[in-house]
């Protein structure tokens, strides 16, 4: 008879494998010249560019300003 999870001693190996910060984009990719924002996003196009490369805590420092942004952009 095999242990059932609760009765298996917890491996501090065994990990869940951490959540991707995913982009933002929702594919209206237009630059707002005032701004510098993409219409769609609300990131800058470095940011855009970048977003493959930055890590998971640059991500949320993006992610923290983008409704901010997009607020000043449907005015």
């Amino acid at each position: 008879m095999s242990a059932s999870r609760s009765d298996r001693v917890d491996d501090p190996f065994e990990s869940v494998a951490p959540v991707a910060i995913e982009s933002p984009c929702v594919l209206v990719c237009s630059i707002d010249t005032d701004t510098g924002w993409c219409l769609g996003c609300g990131r800058t196009r470095d940011e855009i560019g970048r977003w493959t490369a930055i890590d998971s805590d640059a991500r949320r420092a993006v992610m923290a300003i983008l409704p901010e942004r997009m607020a000043v952009l449907e005015q």
